[in-house]
């Protein structure tokens, strides 16, 4: 983490997890243990269904909103799809776009995510961009290869501006829902290079303020050590952040001076 320039993010996405009432219980469970984070911000992204229940229950915890995927219309016949302006007007501050749940099990593309990246721009939404390689592509040596091609695709067209409101994680398909995690090193050589990216697209004063997050198993238990690392500003938590003691205790551990 590096705070002198940017903020850190600890966002827990909770997936196709917890009902309005399973919501309300966990922010009444968080409100005691939390506090005010002293260094960072911390998001809950919800399933749009549970949006405005969410806003309402963590209004006074502290915590931020957001929800986990958006369309690229502004509307139209796209039977059980939200458009970014829903979602927006529903309470949430952030969205997750290009997830590799997403590519995976709903054959996302590049192009949908970069058209999904200006429609949540355009909204005011600040888009959580996923990037992120698979085991094969790791063990063949082409991670900053395939990073470096979801990066450049998804940013297309976005203007300098509009950078200034994006938050990148890199989550390696490996290392999400396997206990598997990248060792800090791994994590840090990728973020590095992200950031190297954005330089040279955006200029060094966008890159240094860019807050990019590590997706992959991030736990209470390796958390401290990954965000020692200069170029990890935060993280894009998965089931570890449906467990509120759990997710407060990584919280905390970005509290580390």
């Amino acid at each position: 983490m590096n705070r002198r320039y940017r903020k850190t993010i600890i966002a827990g996405n909770w997936k196709m997890n917890k009902t309005i009432s399973e919501t309300k219980a966990y922010a009444e469970a968080v409100k005691p243990m939390l506090g005010k984070p002293k260094w960072c911000e911390a998001v809950i992204l919800v399933p749009p269904v549970n949006l405005q229940a969410a806003v309402r229950a963590f209004k006074d915890v502290k915590i931020s909103v957001g929800t986990e995927n958006c369309h690229y219309e502004v509307s139209g016949a796209y039977t059980g799809e939200c458009s970014a302006d829903m979602v927006k007007e529903a309470g949430a501050k952030y969205v997750v776009l290009g997830h590799s749940e997403r590519r995976a099990y709903y054959n996302e593309t590049d192009v949908d995510v970069n058209k999904k990246m200006h429609a949540a721009l355009r909204s005011g939404l600040r888009p959580i961009l996923c990037v992120g390689e698979s085991l094969e592509e790791r063990e063949l040596g082409v991670t900053m290869e395939k990073i470096s091609y979801q990066l450049k695709s998804a940013l297309s067209g976005i203007t300098a501006e509009q950078i200034r409101r994006v938050v990148v994680a890199y989550e390696p398909i490996w290392a999400i829902g396997t206990g598997k995690t990248a060792t800090p090193a791994q994590a840090a050589e990728v973020c590095g290079a992200i950031r190297t990216l954005v330089r040279k697209t955006y200029g060094a004063r966008v890159a240094r303020s860019m807050s990019i997050l590590y997706g992959g198993s991030m736990n209470a238990n390796n958390a401290a050590e990954l965000l020692a690392n200069e170029d990890i500003d935060g993280g894009l938590i998965g089931g570890a952040s449906l467990d509120p003691e759990t997710f407060v205790a990584i919280v905390n551990a970005s509290n580390q001076d």
